[in-house]
């Protein structure tokens, strides 16, 4: 793939002018094209008759009207991946095991429109009505154990069609061994829904089979700039004072701590190690923590607070801190709007 590319070796100011259109990656001859062929073999172990078709746009989906996938363009390139490592922190699907994990869900999306499984009235039973309109929030319990748990944010308690998604995945997933995972849930009998529903559209042929390209790069105009500017809006919500009380309580503004270390360079030194921890055991987006603590940095510094004690307990105190105030957030009407996969 080396020296494809006129700008590949671009610097990222330069980069970030080009246009989505201008940067006409596919999937074949990447990675990617190994992770879809494996997709393939998967749905074929199961006699699935359908090989989802793939391409290039600006984000994961799988539209309705085509049994097909689109990639993300920052998969296709290293360069584009380290761009959106510096942009969003993230890479979604940066890894062939959370490639396949996006993967598997998406076919999901693809097999029920492929068969049209939303139609039956038991799966309607059992997922919830297809037609239910997109919520712009969702506030998950992530508690609860009547979904399954596949990617990030509780995902399948967001709409029927994530909930069947993200339940088809699991099931696909080669020894998942859901049945031992999910024995005491409720969510078991989706995954049995779906492992019966499964066995009787074997061997069918889908009846959608029509091959579009919906959205592809070539005709996306916006900049890499616009682009990110616009996928940054949706993972940063506005944190301001919120967390004074919680800071005040952490940290110390008394005068006979002066000679600490300030709260700001506590957070700061030791930002990468709390944002990667609370992510892992929260699911959020290191973007969005990555705002938060920002936030919490500055508003540290205008309350001029110091970071007295243990540094360790210090810090393991602040990432339990950060962890409920996150888990708490789902909860939130406030929440950032919701996007889906």
């Amino acid at each position: 793939m080396a020296g494809r590319f006129a700008w590949e070796k671009l610097p990222d100011s330069e980069l970030l002018q080009l246009r989505l259109k201008d940067l006409k990656v596919s999937v074949e001859g990447t990675w990617l094209n190994t992770c879809l062929h494996r997709l393939y073999d998967e749905l074929a172990a199961r006699d699935l008759r359908v090989r989802p078709h793939a391409w290039i746009s600006d984000e994961w989906f799988s539209p309705d009207n085509t049994p097909g996938i689109a990639f993300p363009f920052y998969l296709a390139h290293p360069r584009l991946m380290r761009l959106e490592r510096k942009k969003i922190i993230d890479v979604e699907g940066g890894t062939t095991r959370d490639c396949m994990r996006i993967l598997r869900h998406e076919a999901g999306h693809v097999v029920q429109h492929a068969f049209q499984l939303h139609r039956r009235r038991r799966w309607q039973a059992v997922f919830g009505r297809s037609s239910t309109p997109y919520p712009h929030y969702y506030r998950p319990n992530p508690a609860s154990k009547n979904y399954v748990q596949h990617l990030r944010l509780w995902y399948a308690q967001s709409h029927p069609d994530e909930d069947f998604a993200e339940t088809f995945a699991v099931w696909l997933r080669p020894r998942s061994d859901w049945r031992k995972r999910y024995a005491d849930w409720p969510a078991l009998k989706k995954l049995e829904h779906v492992d019966e529903l499964m066995a009787e559209i074997a061997g069918e042929k889908p009846q959608l089979t029509k091959r579009l390209l919906v959205d592809p790069l070539s005709t996306l105009k916006q900049t890499l700039d616009e682009h990110y500017a616009r996928k940054q809006a949706l993972y940063v919500s506005e944190t301001s004072s919120i967390y004074d009380r919680e800071l005040l309580k952490l940290f110390s503004a008394d005068a006979k701590h002066r000679r600490k270390p300030l709260a700001s360079t506590f957070l700061r030194l030791n930002r990468n190690h709390i944002r990667h921890v609370v992510a892992r055991w929260t699911g959020e987006y290191q973007l969005t923590l990555d705002a938060v603590l920002d936030s919490m940095i500055a508003r540290c510094r205008a309350l001029k607070l110091r970071a007295p004690g243990d540094q360790r307990q210090l810090m393991m105190d602040f990432i339990v801190l950060l962890t409920a105030k996150t888990v708490h957030s789902l909860y939130s009407p406030s929440r950032r709007e919701w996007f889906a996969l």
